[in-house]
C-alpha cells in the first residue's frame, strides 16, 4: 500500500513537475536563488535610472554645443556630428569589455569606474585644440565610460527582480527621457553662461553622479534568498535516490556531450563571456531582428526637427516637437513595464515587443502624410509612444530569452554587433535626404527598416514559442517516466526485502 501511495504521488504533476504559469516560458531562472523582487532592489532601480539616463541622454544633449565648436575649429557639420556618433558607437562597442568586467567584479565597481571615465573625458575635452582631440576624449573615452554605466545597470536588475522585472526595467529605462529633458535646458544655460569649455568642465563634475548611482548597486544577498527546490522532481527519500541511479547513464551521456561542446568554445575569453549564445535560438532571433531595426531606430529622432524646418516651421516650434516626443516617451516607458508585467502579456512578452517594433515602422511610413505643424505634433505623439515602448522592452525581452544568468554576456555581444547600425543609420538616412532633396524618402526607408524586423519577430517568435512548448512537453514526459521507473524500482526492492524477511 505504501508503494502505491508513492506511485500515486509521483504520478501527480504538482508534486513531481511543478509548472509556474505566471512566468514566461522562454528562459528558466538558473540563478540558484530566489530574487527578492523588491526591498533594496528599488534603490538599485533608482541607481540604474540615473546611470542609464546618462548613458543614452548624454550624447544627445551635447549637440547644443556643436554650433560653437564647429565655428571654433572651423570644421563642417558632418565632422562635428561624428562626436556624438563616435560616442554612441563606442558605448555599444564597449559592451563585451563591460560584460567581462561585470562577470568578474560585479556591477558596482564597473559603474563607478565608468562615471570617473566620462568625467575625465569631459575635463580633458575642455582643453581640446583640435576636433580629433574631441573624437578621442568625448567619443572614445567618454563612450567607453558610458558602456561601463549601461551594461552593469541592466544586468543587476535581473539579479534583484524576476516577477516584477518588466516593471523594474521600464522604470530604469525611463531615465533616458527624464535626464535628456533635464540636461537640455541645463546645457543651454551653461552654454550661455560659461561657453563650451566651461560647460564641459561643469558637465565633468555632474556626470560623477553615476558614481553615486553605482554605489547603490549593492550585490544581492544570495544566501538570504535561497531558491526553493521546486524545479526538480520530488519523489521523496530513497525513491529520489533511485531516480538518480536509474538516470545515471543518460545524465552521463548528456554531461559528456555538454563538455565536448563547451571545450570547443571555451578558452580564456569564454570564461568571462558566454560565446555559446551564438547557438541559442532565441538569442539569434533577437540579434538578427535588432541589427536591421537599428538602421532605422535613431534617425527619425535626429531628423524630426530638420524635417519640420524643411516644411517651413519656425525653429522654436520645430524644437518643441522634440519636447512633445520626450514627454510622451517619459510616461510610456513605465506604463509599458507595468503592462508587460501583467499575467496576460508576460508569458508571451515577445509578441508585445514585436508589436512595438511594427508600430514604429507604421508611424514612420505614415509620417510623410502628416501636413502642417499639427500633423507633425500628432506624429510626434504617436512616435513617442512607439519609441518608448520599444525602449522599455528592448533589454527585458533579451533577458526573457536567455535568462538573467546569461544576460550580461548576451547584452555585451548584442551591443558590439549593433554599434555598426547605430553608427551608420543616421548617415545613411542623411544620404537619402541629400540624394532626393526630400525627407519623406528617409522616413519611408526607416519605416521599412522597422516594419520588416517587426514582422520577422512575430513569425520567428511564434516558431520559437512552439518549439519551446514541444521541448517542455518532451522534458515533462522524460521526467515523469524517470520518476515512475524509480518508484517501480523502489517498490520491487521493498517487495524483495519483504520476501527475504518472511523467508
Amino acid at each position: 500500500m505504501e508503494s502505491t501511495r508513492k506511485k500515486r504521488k509521483c504520478s501527480n504533476n504538482k508534486d513531481c513537475l511543478p509548472v509556474n504559469r505566471n512566468m514566461p516560458p522562454a528562459a528558466a531562472n538558473k540563478l540558484g536563488y530566489k530574487p527578492p523582487d523588491g526591498g533594496w532592489g528599488w534603490a538599485v532601480v533608482f541607481g540604474a535610472f540615473i546611470s542609464i539616463g546618462f548613458s543614452y541622454a548624454f550624447p544627445k544633449s551635447l549637440t547644443i554645443y556643436f554650433k560653437e565648436i564647429q565655428e571654433y575649429f572651423s570644421v563642417s557639420y558632418s565632422q562635428i556630428a561624428w562626436v556624438s556618433s563616435v560616442m554612441l558607437a563606442s558605448m555599444y562597442a564597449g559592451g563585451p569589455v563591460s560584460s567581462i568586467l561585470v562577470n568578474r567584479y560585479g556591477s558596482r565597481p564597473v559603474v563607478m569606474v565608468g562615471g570617473v571615465m566620462v568625467s575625465t573625458a569631459m575635463v580633458l575635452a575642455s582643453f581640446g585644440k583640435t576636433i580629433i582631440h574631441l573624437y578621442l576624449c568625448v567619443g572614445v573615452i567618454g563612450g567607453f565610460g558610458l558602456a561601463f554605466n549601461l551594461q552593469p545597470s541592466l544586468t543587476i536588475i535581473g539579479t534583484y527582480f524576476q516577477v516584477k522585472r518588466p516593471l523594474a526595467n521600464g522604470l530604469a529605462m525611463t531615465g533616458s527621457p527624464v535626464v535628456l529633458c533635464t540636461l537640455a535646458p541645463l546645457n543651454q544655460f551653461l552654454f550661455d553662461s560659461f561657453g563650451w569649455r566651461g560647460s564641459f568642465l561643469i558637465l565633468g563634475s555632474i556626470v560623477l553622479n553615476c558614481c553615486v548611482a553605482g554605489s547603490l548597486m549593492r550585490p544581492v544577498n544570495k544566501n538570504a534568498q535561497q531558491k526553493p527546490k521546486t524545479e526538480q522532481p520530488e519523489c521523496n527519500g530513497a525513491a529520489a535516490e533511485e531516480a538518480a541511479t536509474v538516470d545515471t547513464s543518460a545524465q552521463s551521456d548528456n554531461l559528456t556531450e555538454e563538455k565536448q561542446n563547451e571545450s570547443m568554445t571555451q578558452g580564456c575569453v569564454h570564461k568571462f563571456i558566454d560565446l555559446s549564445l551564438f547557438r541559442h535560438r532565441g538569442f539569434l532571433i533577437y540579434l538578427i531582428g535588432n541589427v536591421v531595426m537599428f538602421f532605422g531606430f535613431f534617425a527619425p529622432v535626429v531628423f524630426l526637427a530638420p524635417y519640420a524646418k524643411h516644411q517651413g516651421i519656425d525653429e522654436y516650434s520645430a524644437a518643441f516637437l522634440l519636447s512633445i516626443f520626450a514627454l510622451v516617451d517619459m510616461f510610456i516607458r513605465p506604463a509599458t513595464g507595468l503592462i508587460g508585467n501583467t499575467r496576460w502579456i508576460r508569458p508571451r512578452i515577445q509578441y508585445f515587443f514585436s508589436f512595438a517594433v511594427s508600430y514604429n515602422g507604421v508611424c514612420h511610413l505614415l509620417c510623410p502624410l502628416a501636413s502642417g505643424y499639427w500633423g507633425l505634433v500628432i506624429y510626434a505623439v504617436f512616435f513617442g509612444l512607439a519609441f518608448g515602448m520599444v525602449s522599455a522592452l528592448l533589454f527585458e525581452v533579451l533577458m526573457d530569452l536567455v535568462g538573467a544568468h546569461r544576460f550580461s554576456s548576451a547584452v555585451g555581444l548584442v551591443t558590439i554587433i549593433e554599434c555598426g547600425p547605430v553608427l551608420l543609420g543616421p548617415p545613411i538616412s542623411g544620404a537619402l535626404v541629400d540624394a532626393f532633396g526630400d525627407y519623406k524618402y528617409m522616413y519611408y526607408a526607416c519605416g521599412v527598416f522597422m516594419l520588416v524586423p517587426g514582422i520577422f519577430f512575430f513569425i520567428m517568435h511564434y516558431y520559437n514559442y512552439k518549439k519551446l512548448d514541444e521541448e517542455r512537453s518532451q522534458n515533462v514526459a522524460v521526467e515523469m517516466r524517470t520518476c515512475e521507473e524509480a518508484v517501480q524500482l523502489k517498490a520491487s526492492q521493498d517487495d524483495k526485502i519483504t520476501h527475504e524477511t518472511d523467508g
